[in-house]
């Protein structure tokens, strides 16, 4: 057992740079502190801030800073030559987040980042300027906080094709959902409380919406699959439209609702497509995924070898992802340089985008109609002439104003295209209150 109290001979220390203070900054110089000889011992040299940069450096952050350099600039932060690694925490796919990462992997020195949104949008570039200037560049907080998926697929289940990558990748939604179910309470009451206790930001756009998800996803597609970050061709759906009704009917049926990232590879004729998918689905409450309640994550990994992995924890927050962070830097205090996405960037490939609609799947659908005869015949003729074949359907209630009466259908398995064929037979019609919500049933 190793005793942190007893650290191995001593070397140079792992000297950081850490940009932007917000409550992951923080928590990383306070994890540092807490922890330092554990961390030390683990890491077997020590591990410390030297300089730190924030917009504004009079805001109490709970932390004694005195000790460390402040820049006003944080540009400046890579340049300085007591610096080996910055540790860049200010968010954004573009701007000072970027230009700072461009710089300080172009003077060769270490990068370790929390920012999803700049990985999906730039890791392809970011991972070709580490190679070429051999410096460390390490994104395990960027995805699912702390909980090690980036490590677990590029080390863990390194021997292993990958068939499927899927799982729960934003707290806020998860949070949302669960608490609907556990409630009874409608989408945007839930969102107003979620706000007001801090789980979802006061613009909440990018977690409702489904975009912080997808770019998770793409980045866990591209260490998955061997294939180019490709975050524009992820299909996002968000949670903005799922209602009561919908969480009561999915229990009624057996399911829960979840926000489900699904990234998975097919194989044809002129080689491997890819599919990345964000969007409620029906999730069997016998499924891995159906117990995860809050703002936890989780990910499941297919592998041929290994079979199903699950990895779950908290997926946001100071703390986990400041454990995220500092786990990046014990490794390249060890002198660990692997490449960012295990293989060279420049053999990852660009691959084509599958086409969803071939996909079979059963699906759940639900339509606000207005309460007046016929409505269910001229479904019933949509369905039947785009090719969709229905298990079971339910009509509940009466008439409730705008609102109208609620139809939910399961359909039997069938392609994708047919149900949205379907859906679009529909469009226009007098007898339709509002848009249906189409939610695919998660195959197992």
């Amino acid at each position: 057992m190793i005793d942190p109290a007893k650290p191995a001979a001593p070397s140079a220390p792992l000297r950081l740079a850490i940009a932007g203070l917000g409550t992951v900054g923080a928590g990383v110089i306070r994890l540092l502190e807490q922890n330092r000889a554990l961390v030390e011992a683990r890491a077997g040299r020590p591990i410390e801030v030297v300089a730190v940069s924030a917009r504004d450096r009079g805001r109490d952050r709970g932390i004694d800073l005195s000790a460390y350099r402040w820049d006003d600039d944080m540009a400046r932060l890579a340049a300085g030559d007591d610096v080996d690694v910055v540790v860049e925490l200010v968010g954004g796919s573009d701007g000072p987040a970027l230009a700072l990462a461009r710089d300080t992997l172009g003077r060769g020195k270490g990068l370790v980042t929390a920012n999803k949104a700049m990985i999906a949008h730039h890791g392809m570039e970011l991972a070709r300027l580490a190679e070429d200037g051999g410096a460390a560049l390490r994104f395990e907080a960027a995805v699912a906080g702390g909980i090690p998926v980036v490590k677990g697929l590029r080390e863990g289940a390194a021997a292993n094709a990958v068939q499927r990558v899927y799982g729960i990748l934003n707290g806020t939604c998860n949070y949302i959902l669960t608490t609907m179910e556990a409630s009874g309470a409608d989408f945007g009451e839930t969102l107003a409380e979620a706000q007001r206790l801090g789980f979802a930001e006061a613009d909440p756009a990018f977690d409702i919406d489904g975009v912080d998800a997808a770019h998770k996803l793409a980045i866990l597609a591209a260490l998955a699959f061997g294939a180019e970050i490709d975050f524009a061709s992820v299909e996002i759906e968000g949670i903005r439209r799922v209602r009561a009704v919908d969480i009561a009917q999915a229990d009624a049926l057996g399911y829960v609702i979840r926000l489900i990232g699904v990234g998975d590879v097919e194989e044809g004729e002129g080689g491997p497509k890819l599919l990345q998918r964000v969007r409620p689905c029906l999730v069997a409450k016998d499924h891995p995924l159906a117990p995860i309640t809050g703002p936890t994550n989780a990910v499941a990994v297919e592998g041929n070898f290994s079979g199903r992995l699950l990895f779950q924890g908290a997926g946001a927050g100071d703390g986990p992802t400041a454990s995220a962070v500092v786990a990046d830097l014990i490794d390249l205090a060890r002198g660990d340089t692997a490449r960012p996405f295990s293989v060279p960037a420049a053999s990852l490939a660009a691959m084509p985008k599958a086409d969803s609609g071939a996909r079979e799947s059963r699906s759940y659908i639900r339509f606000m109609v207005a309460d007046r005869p016929g409505v269910l015949a001229e479904i019933a003729a949509a369905m039947r002439d785009a090719g969709v074949s229905i298990q079971s359907l339910i009509q509940e209630g009466e008439a409730n104003g705008k609102d109208g009466v609620l139809v939910a259908m399961v359909t039997h398995t069938g392609p994708v295209r047919n149900v949205r064929a379907a859906v679009a037979l529909l469009e226009g019609s007098d007898s339709l209150v509002e848009e249906p919500l189409v939610m695919p049933i998660l195959r197992s």
